[in-house]
């Protein structure tokens, strides 16, 4: 994948109807909402990076949140018209909007496609009622089969979420939810393992006891029985959660785990950007939403002062996101990231370890990790680099 000159810009939308107990984004849940001022704010914000970063072509959008379904179309339409009048753009420019299938949102697709929206990710999360409540979620099962039935006739690129390995779920059930999963699908899946994050209703319910997860082996069993089925059905994982049909894959999300520059515009945005000079930063804006537009409105920027990032920072981050690829990390691109030769950061014996055990595969130009690596992967990282290269630089 060139992306050499290439941005993308992510358009974080920080508003739900309501919090889902194992989220922990930045999201919130207001009673009234002045979309006026959110657009001219996040046109002002698309105007200072447009400054900041003359030259590239942008190559995406996605809409993420929060839930950006919320959004007037209006809204979502001003901002794409305004990055495609900021950069040149290539031809098939891919516009992304994460949307929830109650049927209010649902009805508003036809809406965001004519606002310039070519790709649809509804997060579903379970297709039967007794969990979607157990989630949290306000849609119900046939809710989500609905605003599928109506991705699937108004867009030609379209994608859905599950959870899985969810309390009290058999692997027999989530056999059949694949299925109907694949069934509905178009070129696109993202399968995501439950997990429990910090300072989340979930995490307190299940410090609680509450509800268990599946133990470690029977969360192996649910991931294998995912890539067997997906695979079978052609549509193999392309990262460690997300499956597609090939030229299907999320070209936006790509641009994260090939380490590409994206702008992060909105509360609580993060961005990667690289400069002419060849370092490389990193950008955050401000997390509460009335902060974030309040500083828009006054000073056209509202982001936490940019953070250079260290060679040692940048070659963990490249590691780090593009073991996460089915395809694997480019050695060169890591030694270009952390600016000297990758060895330089790899515990070569630990490696060899891990590529006898075959979880690591290692050619002449690439590091990937086997189907056993990627249900490693958060333990493979950590075990692989040397520790003294990273003393004092960030995760």
């Amino acid at each position: 994948m060139n992306i050499q000159g290439q941005i993308g810009v992510y358009i974080h939308w920080p508003f739900c109807l309501s919090k889902c107990p194992y989220c922990d984004f930045n999201s919130h849940v207001h009673d009234t909402i002045d979309h006026v001022r959110w657009q001219v704010a996040y046109l002002r914000a698309l105007e200072h990076y447009a400054e900041q970063l003359r030259g590239r072509t942008l190559t995406s959008i996605f809409f993420g949140g929060g839930t950006p379904s919320l959004m007037m179309p209006e809204t979502v339409g001003a901002i794409i018209d305004k990055a495609r009048a900021l950069w040149p753009q290539v031809n098939d420019l891919e516009v992304t909007l994460e949307a929830n299938p109650t049927s209010i949102e649902g009805q508003k697709f036809a809406a965001f496609k004519a606002a310039g929206v070519n790709r649809v990710s509804v997060g579903v999360q379970a297709l039967n009622d007794t969990d979607l409540q157990f989630l949290g979620r306000q849609h119900s099962a046939a809710e989500a089969l609905t605003a599928i039935e109506i991705a699937h006739k108004i867009f030609d690129r379209f994608s859905f979420d599950l959870i899985y390995a969810r309390p009290n779920q058999s692997l027999e059930a989530w056999r059949a939810e694949l299925d109907l999963a694949v069934e509905l699908a178009g070129g696109h899946l993202s399968l995501y393992q439950l997990i429990i994050e910090r300072n989340t209703p979930f995490y307190f319910d299940h410090a609680r006891g509450l509800f268990a997860l599946p133990g470690e082996e029977q969360a192996c069993s649910f991931y294998n029985l995912t890539q067997d089925v997906l695979e079978g059905a052609g549509l193999p994982a392309y990262e460690v959660s997300n499956h597609a049909r090939a030229g299907q894959e999320s070209r936006h999300n790509l641009i994260y785990w090939h380490y590409g520059d994206y702008v992060g515009i909105g509360p609580g945005a993060h961005g990667r950007l690289s400069r002419d000079d060849g370092s490389r930063v990193a950008t955050r804006e401000h997390s509460a939403p009335q902060v974030w537009l309040d500083r828009v409105e006054a000073n056209g920027y509202v982001g936490h002062p940019a953070q250079m990032l260290s060679r040692e920072e940048r070659f963990m981050e490249a590691f780090m996101m593009g073991l996460r690829l089915r395809e694997g990390v480019e050695l060169k691109h890591l030694s270009v990231q952390g600016g000297q030769d990758w060895h330089a950061f790899i515990d070569m014996e630990r490696l060899q370890i891990v590529q006898n055990e075959g979880w690591v595969l290692l050619d002449d130009d690439k590091m990937r990790l086997s189907r056993e690596g990627m249900l490693r992967l958060n333990a493979l990282i950590p075990y692989i680099l040397k520790a003294e290269s990273f003393v004092g630089q960030a995760a």
